[in-house]
Formats: structure tokens, C-alpha cells, sequence
């Protein structure tokens, strides 16, 4: 179902886009971007303005519609994480206490160490 949402999301989101980008800015001319005074009657005789407007605000709504349903999916699979094998805070902090338990690794004096090396010295 996430999927399916996402696709529509998607889709609706490049809808939008190609819709802003077919509208007419408020100083452009009709016959500016088609070529001619006739291509109003395409759309009827008020020009294509009012039904651009209301298809983007159609699409906007189900893009918005669509948004709270990926935030809703995504609030479902935050809250599903403690079963994907995270430990809990109680684990990390006995398992915290247990480290400090543990011995140090005692490290031997430097200075008989580097004569005995494998590694050869620079002088």
C-alpha cells in the first residue's frame, strides 16, 4: 500500500509541476504562448485560467492528501523499529556495566618491546 502511495505521490507531484508550468503569468497575452487570439476557445470563451486553476488546486489537494498518508506509513514503521532487533535502553545499559568489569589489556614496557619487533627501525 506504501508503495502504491508513493507512485501517486510522485506521479501527482510532476502533475503539479507540468500544470504551474502550463498556466499563463498574469502579464502574458493568450495568443503570446499559442501563436494566435484563437486558442482561447479551446478551453471556452473565458480562456483556459479558470480550469487550469481549478485541475492545480485538485492536484495540490490529493498531493497534500497523499503527504499525511507517506507521514502516517513512516510514523507506523518508526514505531515498529523496537522489532527490527535494536536493542532496548536496559540491554545497553547492563551490557555497559558488564564492560566495566572486564580486565584491562596490560600493556608491556616500551622499551624492551621495540628491540624484539618484526619491524625494522629507521636507523
Amino acid at each position: 500500500m506504501e508503495t502504491l502511495v508513493l507512485i501517486v505521490h510522485v506521479l501527482l507531484a510532476a502533475a503539479i509541476i507540468a500544470l504551474v508550468l502550463l498556466q499563463q503569468g498574469k502579464g502574458a497575452e493568450a495568443g503570446a504562448s499559442f501563436g494566435a487570439g484563437a486558442s482561447q476557445t479551446v478551453f471556452g470563451s473565458t480562456g483556459n485560467t479558470g480550469f487550469m486553476v481549478k485541475i492545480t488546486a485538485l492536484v495540490a489537494a490529493i498531493l497534500f492528501a497523499t503527504s499525511f498518508a507517506l507521514a502516517y506509513f513512516a510514523k507506523e514503521r518508526a514505531s515498529s523499529v523496537g522489532d527490527a532487533g535494536i536493542p532496548s535502553l536496559q540491554v545497553i545499559e547492563s551490557a555497559a556495566e558488564r564492560a566495566e568489569e572486564l580486565p584491562a589489556l596490560e600493556v608491556p614496557a616500551s622499551s624492551g618491546a621495540a628491540s624484539s619487533s618484526d619491524i625494522p627501525s629507521a636507523d
